[in-house]
Formats: structure tokens, C-alpha cells, sequence
């Protein structure tokens, strides 16, 4: 259940100056009513359906990935269009022939190599044969996806080409408050009843932070790749180094905070599964909850530099000396003479580890970036293949 403080961001970041609310909604329909009027103007067919979904299907995408890969999404409608069109011209559509027609359609879509548009094959070809006159009209088919593919293109050029920094800002901010939300729920678990099971759960949870971690970095690489070619691409210039640097602290931060749940939870298989509230001493819980609560506060500082909403001024070095203050206490409350205890001295010098890596990547997140970042050369792939197949050891 999210608390006041996440509430109360959310709210700020629906209430700021971001993207124009609607923006990309009114562009899609735009595009789609804008192709099937010119297809209707050139007299392609009576139902001129492809060229509205071809617009649709390419003005989703953002400027470089519609001149890079846009070629897939007319191959596959076009596909599409060839295959009922052979089809329509000797049978009708009945049960049989539109299973023919969509394995054929996955067969050819495979060998194209159209990855994730293969399936706009077969509904391609599928729509045809609903709308009915392939069997004459082929050309103008695929004159359709053409119109709807130029239409979409022009569109993404003309109409405002997303940047899609906010999405990437809000997803990064997301994830340092539910990192935030963990370390706080790990802190209450420490300063309650303690036992295997609870620490077991405390670890999954942990590790569910993988998920909106790859989300996170999925959006900033899509606001990376809406920058290039795009002419409003400095901002998203300007802000990916501050958002790559804020995920990247959290992403160590992820590991270490995974790393702390597991050494709590070993240290229990240590003891019988009934007295495992005696794995940890009650003053190293309590100044282990401290810890974890200072790093929640920090982690969603963390958080609002990279939603914007806060401003990446450097590390706050009074949150940095108290975490410092923190972990000198947590680190007299696990003293151990590893003589006598050698499995406890090496659990508890991993914690330590963990809590000071901790320090360290919530100081980097929180650190303004030094560095400037522009999109990489469009001949950077193609060179990257040629050095590949020029260098490529033959095999034996």
C-alpha cells in the first residue's frame, strides 16, 4: 500500500509541465484518418483499411526506430497483402484456407526475419481476405500499406517526435521508492519477532526489485533512442546522464540491498529453525533497522533527482556522515572474536560490506554527472558488423 510520501509524488508528477497530455493519442488518430483519406483520394479500393493501419502501426514507433526498422512493418503488411491476395484468387474464406493462410503467412514472416512484427503478417493477410477483392486488387493493396507507412513517417517527422524522458524519469523514480519501501519493511521485520520464514520472504522481495529494474532501463533506453535523429533531442542529451547515472547507483544499490537480505536470512540456518530469533542480537537488528531507514529516506532523494523533482545538487554529506554514524554502531554491535565463532565473523563482515556499498552508491546516485552524452553515429552498427566479419576467426 503506498504511503502519503509516494502519494503525494505522484501527484507532483501529474501535476508538472511534462508532456502535452493527449499529444500522442491525437497524432496516432491524425495519421490514421489522414492515410485512409489519401488512399481514398487515390481510389485504391472501396475499403482503403491498410493504409490507416500501417500508419498506425508506424507512427507508434519513434523517429530513428521508424526510418531504422520501419521497413519491417511494410514488409510484413505487404507479406500480408501478396499472400491472400494468391489465395483469394483460388479459393474463398473458409476454415481451411484461412488456416493455410496463416501458417504460410508465419512461415514467410520467419523467413523475412521480421522478429517481433511477424504476427502483423498473417493479420495482414487475415484482414484482407475479410474485406474481401484481393484476387483483383493486389497492387492496390500494397499501395495502401505504402500510403499509411509514407503518412506515418511524415507524421513522426512533422507533429512534435516524443522524447519520452518523463516516462523514463517517473520509471527510475518508481523504482528508488519501492527499493525505499523494502528497506523499510526489512527495517520493521529486524525490530519485530525474527524468524527463517520471515527473512526468506524479506529475500523475494528483495529480488522482485529485478523486475522494475529492467523496466526502468527499458525506458531510458527508449529515451536514448528518441534522441537520435530527433531535432528536439537535446533535452533528452541533457538528461540522459543524469538518469543513466541515477539507475546505475541503483541498480548496485539493488545488489547490495539483496546481498544484506541473504546474509540475514544464511544466518539463520546456523541456528534450529525455532530459535532463529537468536541469529542476530537485538542491538544489531536495531542499529541495522537504523541503517536501512536512512537509506530509505536517501533512496527516494534519489528518486525525485531523477523524476526532476529534485535537483542533483551532490550528496547530502549530513545524511552521508549520519549513514556513516549508523553503520560505526551496527559495526560495534556485530564484534565477534572469530576465534570463537569464525561463521559469524565472515556473516558479519558481509553485512558490513553491504551496508557500505550501500553508502557509497546512495552518495553516486545523488552526484550530479560529469560527463555529456550524445546518441551513438548511425554507421556505428554497420562499422560494429564490418570489424566482426573482417576480424571473424574462420572455424574448423
Amino acid at each position: 500500500m503506498a504511503g502519503p510520501h509516494a502519494l503525494s509524488r505522484r501527484l507532483d508528477r501529474l501535476l508538472r509541465r511534462g508532456r502535452t497530455p493527449g499529444l500522442r493519442t491525437a497524432k496516432t488518430v491524425f495519421a490514421a484518418v489522414l492515410a485512409f483519406q489519401i488512399a481514398t483520394w487515390l481510389e485504391t479500393s472501396s475499403s482503403p483499411i491498410l493504409a490507416p493501419l500501417t500508419a498506425l502501426l508506424v507512427v507508434q514507433l519513434t523517429l530513428y526506430e521508424t526510418l531504422a526498422t520501419g521497413w519491417e512493418r511494410i514488409a510484413s503488411v505487404t507479406a500480408g497483402v501478396l499472400i491472400a491476395a494468391l489465395f483469394a484468387s483460388v479459393a474463398g474464406l473458409s476454415w481451411w484456407s484461412l488456416g493455410l493462410v496463416v501458417g504460410i503467412s508465419l512461415v514467410v514472416g520467419r523467413l523475412l526475419r521480421l522478429g517481433p512484427h511477424l504476427a502483423e503478417v498473417p493479420i495482414s493477410a487475415m484482414l484482407v481476405l475479410a474485406v474481401g477483392g484481393a484476387e483483383s486488387a493486389a497492387l492496390d493493396r500494397v499501395t495502401e500499406t505504402l500510403v499509411g507507412a509514407a503518412v506515418g513517417v511524415l507524421v513522426n517527422l512533422v507533429i512534435a517526435p516524443p522524447l519520452y524522458i518523463q516516462p523514463a524519469g517517473e520509471a527510475i523514480a518508481e523504482l528508488a521508492e519501492r527499493m525505499a519501501g523494502v528497506s523499510e519493511e526489512l527495517a520493521a521485520a529486524l525490530r519485530g519477532p525474527w524468524s527463517r520464514g520471515l527473512a526468506d520472504e524479506l529475500l523475494t522481495r528483495a529480488r522482485g526489485l529485478s523486475t522494475e529494474l529492467a523496466r526502468a532501463d527499458r525506458r531510458l533506453a527508449r529515451t536514448e533512442e528518441s534522441a537520435r535523429l530527433n531535432p528536439r533531442g537535446r533535452a533528452a542529451r541533457e538528461a540522459q546522464p543524469r538518469l543513466r547515472n541515477t539507475l546505475t547507483a541503483l541498480e548496485r544499490l539493488h545488489v547490495s540491498l539483496r546481498t544484506a537480505a541473504r546474509v540475514l536470512l544464511d544466518r539463520t540456518y546456523f541456528l534450529p529453525e525455532d530459535e532463529a530469533d537468536r541469529a542476530w542480537s537485538r542491538p544489531a537488528r536495531e542499529a541495522l533497522a537504523d541503517v536501512l531507514l536512512a537509506v530509505a529516506a536517501t533512496l527516494r532523494d534519489a528518486g525525485a533527482v531523477a523524476d526532476g523533482t529534485g535537483a542533483a545538487s551532490g550528496p547530502d554529506l549530513d545524511s552521508l556522515t549520519t549513514l556513516l554514524e549508523l553503520r560505526s554502531r551496527l559495526a560495534d554491535a556485530l564484534l565477534v572474536d572469530p576465534r570463537a565463532d569464525p561463521a559469524a565473523w565472515s556473516q558479519h563482515g558481509a553485512l558490513l560490506d553491504a551496508v557500505d556499498l550501500l553508502r557509497v552508491e546512495l552518495g553516486t546516485a545523488l552526484q550530479p554527472p560529469s560527463t555529456s552524452w550524445a546518441p551513438p553515429p548511425l554507421a556505428a552498427a554497420p562499422r560494429r558488423a564490418v570489424r566482426w566479419a573482417m576480424t571473424r576467426r574462420p572455424r574448423r
